[in-house]
């Protein structure tokens, strides 16, 4: 089935992945991480992105991010990913692509999910069992929202603004809830969504994205079980 378009829509946070072709590593070397970073802050800037939360893996990277035009996303992607190419394959004598395929995106419900898809952002090298803590890792926005550790890239959402009174308070509210590990049927939602370019929010939200959008933002619900009593009745066969 051919991918849908993607949700665009200033204002509203997405989820956006990025993985090197046929997962092969991307990030080899310190310069190599300080230059994506780089290009990601000034294409920031340039098209009018808020980058909430990221990790940079070694052979991919997530960014939590609130686009304020239209094409903001697309533009940021491109520009990093065009710059990081060159980049790439002149430091590594190579030639050819290094995406796999376009990015992969979702439109999020800040107030269900931004929380918890920056979590699930910071928590992707100890998931790939590189560290045991998010703070041990160095390429992840994890120090800026929980320590308050300087970090050019990251601009808080006003949903984190929201955590607490105080800078303090909002660090030590953050830090609390990333201790608890995301449960699997998080984790099976995000990349769901992510992976098929559906809206991830709740249902209201995601009624309220359609009515904006006029266009589903959520997969139809599967058929049951065509032969149980239960679905018979509901069908008006009983």
């Amino acid at each position: 089935m051919a991918r849908l378009p993607r949700f665009v829509l200033p204002g509203y946070p997405q989820h956006v992945i990025q993985r090197g072709n046929n997962r092969q590593q991307i990030l080899f070397e310190e310069d190599d991480y300080w230059f994506i970073w780089d290009k990601m802050n000034v294409a920031a800037q340039k098209f009018e992105c808020d980058i909430h939360a990221y990790v940079l893996m070694p052979n991919h990277f997530h960014v939590l991010l609130t686009p304020h035009v239209e094409n903001g996303i697309g533009k940021l992607m491109q520009y990093v990913g065009r710059y990081y190419v060159q980049y790439f394959n002149n430091r590594y004598d190579r030639t050819g692509t290094l995406w796999e395929g376009r990015y992969r995106a979702t439109l999020v419900d800040p107030k269900g999910y931004l929380q918890a898809i920056s979590h699930y952002v910071e928590a992707n090298p100890v998931r790939a069992g590189l560290v045991e803590h998010p703070s041990e890792y160095g390429w992840s926005s994890y120090a800026a929202n929980a320590t308050g550790a300087d970090d050019g890239l990251v601009t808080p959402h006003y949903e984190y603004e929201r955590l607490g009174r105080s800078a303090k308070a909002r660090r030590e509210q953050y830090a609390k809830a990333a201790e608890t590990p995301a449960s699997e049927t998080l984790l099976k939602e995000v990349r769901d969504a992510t992976n098929k370019a559906w809206v991830l929010g709740t249902p209201a939200f995601c009624s309220e994205i359609e009515g904006v959008l006029n266009r589903r933002a959520q997969p139809r619900p599967r058929g049951g079980d065509r032969r149980s009593e239960a679905y018979r009745r509901q069908a008006g066969r009983l």
